[in-house]
């Protein structure tokens, strides 16, 4: 079992309060205390949450800084495999939303049939997405740019997060937001990315035909530079060939830190209004 103490926790709690559990999932350079403002609002709206980690994550971003050696080596299905660990230890088949690599696992999560409903925000691009927009190949090229740090993991200077994240907010938010958040990431989930159309076995894919699958709403930021519309649009293609609803929305101006930013409520009210609609 790879789960740790507070992720049991929450699953406990989840299944003893016998609400509808929703179960988020954050991308790279993120923790899972990334959530707390969606964790609340959604428990204010009659849902049990839980939030977890990817595996060996740290809890705190202080400690995540002070050993940044500990994000090198995750894998996307190693990552994909913790999470349905947690959600088969729920009661009821959860609502999963997940952003950018959470946004992906999201989406292998429901094509395993282990979402009520599922709302990727800004996901990364899985094997069958075609389009390689110039700003996503360059919010990735810090990582991709060098095969050492395949294994390594990379901390984002100012400059790159300024531009892979925060470049639809003003210059003070994202001095703020860069002091709060990012903390070193995984290289190998970008390299299998990048490479996915190229690799049959790779971990980067998605199946977008199991009738399980369930309700299904991607999310895209007008002006995100990670994942650009032409991947929302590229994905939702290929999941709504699924039989279970399957919506796409774009939210004007905003950028790949939609979830985080000052603007995140817009967005976690369209996921609220989703699932309420469809759990």
């Amino acid at each position: 079992m790879s789960l740790g103490a507070r992720e049991q926790q929450e699953i406990d709690k989840a299944n003893a309060s016998g609400l509808k559990p929703v179960v988020f999932v954050h991308g790279l350079w993120m923790l899972a205390s990334s959530w707390q403002p969606w964790r609340s609002l959604f428990e204010e709206n009659g849902y049990s949450t839980l939030a977890p980690a990817w595996p060996d994550d740290p809890e705190t971003v202080a400690e995540a800084r002070a050993h940044p050696e500990v994000f090198a080596g995750k894998r996307v299905k190693q990552v994909t495999d913790h999470m349905a660990e947690a959600i088969t230890g729920l009661d009821q088949r959860p609502v999963v939303i997940g952003h950018s690599f959470g946004g992906l696992i999201t989406q292998q999560l429901a094509g395993r049939g282990l979402a009520a409903v599922s709302v990727p925000i800004d996901s990364a691009p899985f094997r069958g997405v075609l389009p390689l927009p110039f700003s996503a190949l360059k919010s990735a090229l810090p990582v991709i740019g060098n095969p050492a740090n395949y294994r390594r993991s990379i901390t984002l200077t100012y400059e790159q997060f300024r531009y892979a994240f925060a470049n639809a907010v003003s210059e003070s938010e994202a001095r703020r937001l860069y002091e709060t958040y990012p903390v070193a990431g995984s290289g190998i989930p970008l390299f299998q990315a990048a490479t996915a159309n190229i690799n049959p076995g790779t971990e980067a894919k998605v199946d977008t035909a199991n009738p399980r699958r369930g309700p299904m709403l991607l999310i895209t930021g007008e002006r995100d530079h990670i994942a650009p519309r032409a991947i929302a649009e590229a994905s939702y293609r290929r999941q709504k060939r699924n039989p279970a609803t399957t919506e796409v929305r774009e939210i004007p101006g905003r950028g790949h830190s939609l979830v985080f930013d000052s603007g995140w409520r817009d967005v976690a009210h369209m996921a609220l209004d989703f699932a309420k609609q469809h759990a």
